[in-house]
């Protein structure tokens, strides 16, 4: 490929802010491509403006030689339902402005859709208009998306997302799908020759070297939740379950919870175990150290259909970290840990079915154990390889353009 090719990826985030794109941006940089990102001011996840940035409406900065291109951001989205709604909006008009302004020259153009659909807009505009080639990498799902967060489903608003996740999906070239339930979902609203492309998320960075962090002074069974602690997580049963453990299990088992979100507080008032414990949010280079002192990482969503399809990327950082697995989940992810024999799965709304893996992973000899970090350490080496994924991305482009 010619080194003097030029991407173009929009997403509604980027660096300083965490996310896979990061990645994506950095490696095709390294292989010669001139690489710039059009995105927003980095808020998340506490919904305020990272130390060191100015929210203007339009700013550009620069990371590892990648040109950076800002627009304004609206914060305070965690506690406002208005203010989420128009963190959306804004980004699709300022961000549709730059992009014709600069959309003409670029090769390619990827659009990381990480949740609103909306961010991909100035995406199409640039389809649209300059007849640039497009692929989306899909993490999330609309409409059924919208939906799962709240909005009634009425027939006003359903015909004005049917119409607008359509036009999206035919503006686009190629999708690439984090999920193998999206498909299906996505299907209905793009054209009918369009074929879809599974690419998962990969896990994290892990420095598995470090030093195991002392979770408890007497030997236990520690299971770990690492991430944000919201309302879609499931925390409250899982920590139900726990509570409900007979004596005998809750002795040698403690449940740490690590991460911070809008329900912690909530979370915090129905836990009343001493081995129940909250550690606040860590630096996610320092994760690996928690990884390594547990016995079991938790991965959780609440029991709805848009979730039956997504895979959170915790699921790919646990597999790597070589840890047995409790999916408290449905769907996907539940499938990922079944089929490959990488833990225990439950229901998320069944609390005595969250005890039943609760108490099987209590009693889990080390054959099992054994079994489940082959297994783990296998899929890290395949299905969910980092430099596979991006190279497979970075086809996507190249052939979108033939």
């Amino acid at each position: 490929m010619n080194s003097r090719k030029r991407i173009l990826i929009v997403s509604g985030h980027f660096f300083p802010e965490e996310f896979k794109i990061n990645d994506v941006a950095i490696e095709w940089k390294k292989k010669g491509y001139k690489v710039d990102v059009l995105t927003s001011v980095p808020t998340y996840p506490l919904g305020r403006v990272f130390d060191g940035y100015v929210n203007k409406i339009y700013q550009k900065d620069e990371y590892k030689g990648i040109n950076i291109y800002r627009v304004k951001a609206v914060t305070g989205y965690r506690e406002s339902l208005i203010k989420k709604l128009l963190k959306y909006f804004t980004f699709m008009l300022f961000g549709s402005f730059v992009s014709i302004i600069i959309g003409r020259r670029y090769d390619y153009v990827l659009g990381f859709n990480l949740s609103s659909l909306t961010d991909m807009f100035p995406a199409v505009l640039i389809k649209k208009i300059y007849r640039k080639p497009l692929v989306f990498w899909a993490q999330d799902i609309w409409p059924d998306s919208v939906y799962a967060y709240g909005f009634k489903k009425t027939k006003s608003l359903s015909f004005f997302l049917e119409k607008f996740v359509s036009f999206m999906y035919h503006n686009t070239t190629s999708i690439a799908i984090s999920g193998k339930g999206f498909e299906a979902k996505l299907r209905p609203y793009v054209k009918r020759d369009l074929e879809f492309h599974y690419l998962p998320n990969w896990a994290d960075d892990l420095d598995m070297n470090m030093k195991p962090f002392q979770f408890s002074l007497a030997p236990k069974i520690h299971f770990t939740f690492a991430g944000n602690i919201g309302k879609v997580q499931n925390l409250e049963n899982i920590v139900r379950a726990f509570d409900e453990l007979p004596n005998e299990y809750l002795k040698k088992s403690q449940l740490n919870i690590i991460g911070n979100g809008s329900n912690l507080e909530k979370l915090k008032k129905i836990s009343y175990k001493e081995n129940i414990v909250f550690h606040g949010k860590k630096p996610r280079e320092e994760m690996a150290k928690y990884y390594k002192a547990s016995d079991f990482l938790i991965v959780s969503l609440v029991d709805k259909p848009i979730f039956s399809v997504t895979v959170p990327a915790k699921t790919q950082t646990y597999i790597l970290a070589k840890k047995p697995i409790l999916a408290i989940i449905n769907g996907d992810t539940a499938d990922i840990i079944k089929d490959n024999n990488l833990g225990y799965v439950s229901h998320p709304g069944d609390v005595e079915g969250i005890k039943d893996v609760f108490i099987k992973a209590i009693n889990a000899d080390e054959y099992q154990i054994s079994d489940f970090t082959k297994n783990c350490e296998h899929l890290s080496k395949t299905t969910f390889n980092k430099n596979r994924i991006i190279e497979c991305l970075e086809d996507l482009l190249v052939k979108s353009k033939n």
